[in-house]
């Protein structure tokens, strides 16, 4: 990989200081206890867990166990990579997430919501904050590009006054805009899962699972993908990709969280394999 290519996707290093946001301003009236005068610079805002995971295991009926105790805890704008074998339990670890399934120990939370008591009618309002990006990218085949971005919308019964406006913004930021009328069939395999990242972001989420997002892809389209999640990541979206790219993990020198036997065996930031 040239370093033309690697500066581009690379980004800042993990640690590096990013741009504060500009201070909001004052409005008329009384200023509340505890906030900032007028002018004044806005305080940092403590940041949140996007994901905690406190003693968590996944047994299967016929006795399988899937995760065994796992603790993790993700900052709210973090990017980290999951890595491990086939048979780790990365999938398994997502589907917990989205609550696909439900842990049959520990505590699992996500967005602040704890995931073992919410009712079957909350994962829907859940989900909402949660963008997936799938490996084969799971678009609808007779839909255009728009209406495939829009129809995450529709199953959630977003008005439709607000659709256009959410799906234009989707579409922009991972750059199909003039390809908004035309079907999968199509795109590339990279406009395919830019456009499957936009139906993700068309709801603002707050947290992004890319599950093995470049898989299908050629590596220099897989750079382009990794660099436009990079860019989301930036704008405060938590990112988490799970991924069996090496190249990719070790270029780019972020988080790593290992998984090995439903265990985890690593969380630090480097390369995809530990370095002694």
């Amino acid at each position: 990989m040239s370093d033309a290519v690697f500066r581009a996707v690379a980004g800042p290093p993990p640690g590096a200081p990013r741009p504060n946001q500009a201070p909001a301003p004052a409005t008329p009236g009384s200023v509340p206890p505890g906030a900032p005068l007028p002018g004044q610079p806005l305080p940092p805002r403590e940041r949140a867990d996007s994901v905690r995971l406190k003693g968590v295991s996944k047994t299967y009926g016929n006795g399988k166990e899937a995760l065994i105790d796992i603790d993790l805890v993700i900052p709210e704008g973090d990017f980290i990579f999951l890595v491990g074998p086939s048979g780790a339990g990365k999938s398994t670890l997502i589907k917990l997430l989205v609550r696909d399934e439900k842990a049959s120990a520990g505590r699992v939370e996500v967005a602040g919501h704890d995931l073992g008591h919410m009712k079957k009618r909350e994962v829907p309002l859940l989900r909402r904050r949660i963008g997936i990006v799938f490996q084969d990218f799971r678009l609808l085949p007779r839909k255009t590009v728009h209406e495939n971005v829009a129809f995450a919308l529709e199953v959630t019964g977003t008005p439709k006054r607000r659709m256009q406006p959410a799906v234009e913004r989707a579409l922009a930021l991972v750059g199909l805009t003039e390809q908004a009328r035309q079907r999968p069939d199509q795109l590339s395999g990279g406009e395919q899962q830019r456009t499957a990242i936009a139906r993700a972001m068309v709801h603002d989420p707050r947290l992004i699972i890319a599950d093995e997002p470049t898989g299908n892809l050629d590596p220099l389209i897989s750079w382009e993908i990794i660099q436009l999640l990079l860019r989301i990541n930036e704008m405060g979206t938590t990112v988490m990709m799970a991924t069996h790219d090496a190249e990719v993990v070790t270029a780019l020198r972020r988080r790593v969280v290992a998984l090995e036997d439903g265990r985890v065996v690593r969380d630090e930031v480097g390369g995809y394999h530990r370095e002694y």
